[in-house]
């Protein structure tokens, strides 16, 4: 089994915590971290932005990664979220067993 951090970035805090909670409930990520204000610089619609955003990082499954990316957009506000996945390659043993646990098949309600 192999775990991946995904990271997206939000409009707010409310919809961080709001995309969070559902995927959790889901089982498709054993926990959710929201970094409530970060600054974003990016290009758009031809030009420079900068933006006030929430930071969401989930924790989950590697094989579940196309399931989170496919809620994650169905529940997002922005027409082009940033969703991406992060391989994690090592970690606490006992940690990374409690993220397969809370994400496994037999956990699902």
């Amino acid at each position: 089994m192999s775990v991946s951090l995904v990271y997206v970035n939000t409009a707010d805090r409310a919809e961080a915590q709001r995309i969070g909670r559902a995927i959790v409930d889901a089982r498709l990520a054993a926990g959710a971290n929201i970094l409530p204000e970060i600054s974003s610089v990016f290009h758009w619609q031809g030009g420079v932005r900068e933006a006030g955003e929430a930071m969401l990082i989930l924790k989950t499954r590697s094989e579940l990664i196309d399931a989170v990316i496919d809620r994650v957009r169905a529940l997002h506000s922005y027409e082009c979220p940033s969703v991406v996945a992060v391989p994690v390659t090592a970690g606490n043993p006992d940690y990374l067993a409690w993220v397969g646990r809370e994400t496994s098949a037999g956990q699902r309600d």
